[in-house]
């Protein structure tokens, strides 16, 4: 008998499944007779499956020698599955059978819990403090780690691609990867040059992909030379999916088109958790006296607007979690920050979800539920789900749960006896439910900024976007690139220059404000206080302008433009824009989603530019140069 055979026998002997021992064997004899065909640690999980109440995942398996090959690739399957989860496939399981059971009861998770305003800042855009905050932030940013999860296809927005491959505006066409990276690069230089003897940290950057987005995100990392980012500072993890349950006592469901197959789904962003502690990253940023870790989502361009002065925040507060937030509307549908206090004493500062905190409101003492206070909003600030931990306390978190989060189950039941599912479900977890296992000692807060500024997030299909009521966001392409011209228009304005008002348009069928589309990149204005230095003199800038300002040193001095102008500079040139512009411009075109002949970038937003006129000026050279029209 070969050595494998024997190892194998061996292992079957070791559970007691062969020989006089016919219980175990006789309860699943199809897996029984192909035992012989596994390696050890195989028979290891074959006997936790049957443990766990998953004999029917054997019950279709012909005799040893047809489809053996599919039976070792069923294992290869259960052993990444097993070691992919905290705790393996039976925490998973056992975790599934309590939350389904408690949905199944209708049980609200809730229950004991009182909900409070918890305590966090609310910064002005512009003001003295809030210009602090920002320079404090740049100073830390040297000492902290981003990283982005990224694990989703553009599929829900009308694009089949990875959405950070998404044009984040069309002004530049600049991917929201770009955006990121050079906003990175750009807190990076700011951060060394504050200190005396200056630095040569470099920031690390996370992405955490998916099946779905590795081998994209990797391709458009690769073909565009990381961005101009080290390749040694970006570090990729790949999340796995998790197994999907049948029914209510948990069993895995098998692959509809194939039987050696668990299906399985996504289980969320939470998972970036787990993914650090086991990368090992978190202590080799510990060795390298690192003090933050920066959480952000994949769509959100106005995000990076935010991170200066709520890093600023964490620092001077001393959070070891700061939850980045805008004012939200009662009953908007965005999470609130919430403070709950359990009857025995437990607190907790968490998201709520928008249609769970009205009616948690409502049965503990708060007859108006989720209402509108003097401020015109809701006490409880709307979660935007980007995060700041401090690192030390969080490793010291992980190293308990090792990166587990709290979970949640969702099934869509056939009918109201909750016995059957429509379809398979699986456990979920979320990112922004880290706070839930930390101790009442943890320092948990809040950094409130407004929405223009800092939030417009890009995930809703032109079709659904459409059917958002009146007033509310439509969290589009369409809006999240107007967004992006309207905070670069206020951010100008509060520097002093006059901004003409946004005239209103509709683009596939959302009604949104048409600000001048006025772009910069990083470098350029990454505080207010670097913009406000680069602005000097009465500016003035049209509504049917655009600008695109690409480079460090570019100064507007008295410029008037009523047109198009793309200034691009090396970073040692010195450029002064001066006196009147005037051109045809880019006009806006009108773009229906359904129009085929276009790209589908430019079909979910619905314009696009048709570039009749510009004055466009490059400085290749260091030096003072100036531009007076």
């Amino acid at each position: 008998m070969a050595s494998g055979a024997d190892a194998a026998a061996a292992g079957v002997a070791a559970l007691g499944i062969s020989g006089g021992d016919g219980e175990w064997a006789a309860a699943c004899p199809l897996l029984r007779r192909n035992l012989h065909l596994l390696a050890p640690d195989e028979v290891e999980l074959a006997k936790m499956l049957l443990n766990e109440g998953q004999m029917h995942l054997f019950e279709h398996w012909p005799e040893p020698g047809v489809d053996d090959d599919k039976k070792k690739s069923f294992f290869d399957q259960v052993r990444r599955l097993n070691s992919s989860y905290p705790g393996g496939l039976v925490s998973y399981i056992q975790n599934a059978k309590k939350l389904l059971a408690d949905s199944k009861a209708g049980k609200n998770p809730y229950d004991g819990f009182t909900p409070s305003v918890p305590s966090g800042e609310v910064l002005t855009f512009g003001d003295d403090n809030f210009v602090s905050l920002e320079a404090a932030g740049v100073k830390e940013a040297r000492n902290a780690a981003f990283v982005l999860v990224a694990g989703g296809l553009g599929e829900r927005l009308g694009y089949k691609g990875i959405k950070v491959a998404l044009p984040r505006e069309t002004t530049t066409g600049k991917c929201f990867l770009q955006h990121y990276i050079e906003s990175i690069l750009s807190l990076q230089e700011a951060s060394c040059k504050m200190v005396d003897d200056g630095c040569h940290t470099k920031i690390p950057f996370v992405i955490m992909t998916s099946d779905d987005t590795n081998v994209l995100t990797i391709q458009l990392l690769e073909s565009n030379s990381y961005f101009g980012m080290e390749p040694s500072q970006v570090k990729i993890l790949k999340q796995e999916k998790v197994a999907c349950l049948a029914d209510n006592d948990a069993r895995l469901a098998l692959d509809p088109n194939d039987k050696y197959k668990i299906q399985t789904k996504p289980h969320g962003h939470g998972d970036v958790h787990s993914l650090l502690y086991s990368s090992g990253l978190l202590e080799e940023w510990k060795s390298e006296a690192r003090k933050w870790v920066l959480f952000f989502q994949d769509t959100n361009g106005l995000l990076f607007n935010a991170i200066p002065s709520a890093l600023g925040v964490s620092a001077t507060k001393g959070y070891n979690v700061n939850s980045l937030a805008v004012p939200r509307k009662a009953k908007e549908a965005i999470g609130g920050i919430t403070k709950l206090t359990h009857i025995d004493g437990r607190t907790m500062v968490i998201n709520v979800e928008y249609n769970q905190l009205d009616p948690l409101l409502r049965a503990t003492g708060h007859p108006d539920g989720d209402a509108n206070c003097e401020t015109g909003y809701s006490p409880y600030p709307g979660n935007i789900n980007q995060l700041i931990l401090e690192l030390g306390p969080y490793i010291e978190e992980l190293n308990k749960t090792h990166g587990a989060i709290s979970e949640f189950v969702n099934p869509k039941y056939t009918d109201s006896t909750k016995m059957a599912f429509k379809s398979s479900t699986r456990l979920e977890c979320m990112m922004q439910d880290y706070p839930k296992t930390l101790p009442p000692s943890a320092k948990v807060g809040f950094t409130v900024m407004d929405t223009w500024l800092a939030y417009a997030p890009v995930k809703n299909n032109p079709e659904d976007a459409a059917k958002v009521p009146k007033g509310n966001p439509y969290h589009s392409a369409t809006s999240g690139e107007m967004a992006i011209y309207r905070a670069n228009s206020l951010i100008l304005r509060k520097a002093g220059t006059q901004i003409a008002d946004p005239v209103v348009d509709t683009f596939n069928g959302q009604e949104v404000e048409v600000w001048p589309r006025i772009t910069w990149s990083p470098r350029w204005g990454l505080t207010f206080k670097n913009v406000k230095e680069k602005v000097r003199g009465d500016s003035s800038i049209s509504q049917r302008s655009a600008l695109a300002i690409n480079g460090r040193n570019i100064f507007l001095e008295g410029l008037s433009l009523d047109g198009t102008l793309i200034v691009n500079a090396v970073d040692e040139a010195e450029v002064k824009i001066t006196g009147h512009v005037q051109n045809k411009g880019w006009t806006i075109q009108h773009v229906d989603y359904k129009d085929t002949s276009e790209k589908e970038e430019i079909r979910i937003r619905g314009f696009k530019f048709e570039k009749v006129e510009q004055l466009e000026v490059n400085y290749t050279e260091p030096g003072k140069h100036s531009l007076s029209a």
